[in-house]
């Protein structure tokens, strides 16, 4: 039976995805306008997203629904 690799993060998952984020923003305005630099910011955005869903989750304020 093989071991599960684990990785340790020193950073929280908002921070890395706040810095992928921004790794991918930098990369696309080293990029002329095309689909590379469009498809790097469209990732971009989506990690953004995904920060934004993951605070919401997190957020002490979500309550379960209510039983009808």
């Amino acid at each position: 039976m093989t071991e599960r690799r684990r990785n340790k993060h020193t950073a929280s998952f908002e921070e890395r995805l706040a810095e992928e984020a921004l790794r991918l923003k930098e990369q696309a305005k080293l990029l002329p306008t095309g689909k590379r630099r469009e498809m790097l910011l469209r990732q971009a955005r989506r990690t953004d997203i995904e920060a934004h869903i993951h605070e919401w989750l997190a957020s002490p304020g979500l309550q379960p629904p209510k039983p009808v």
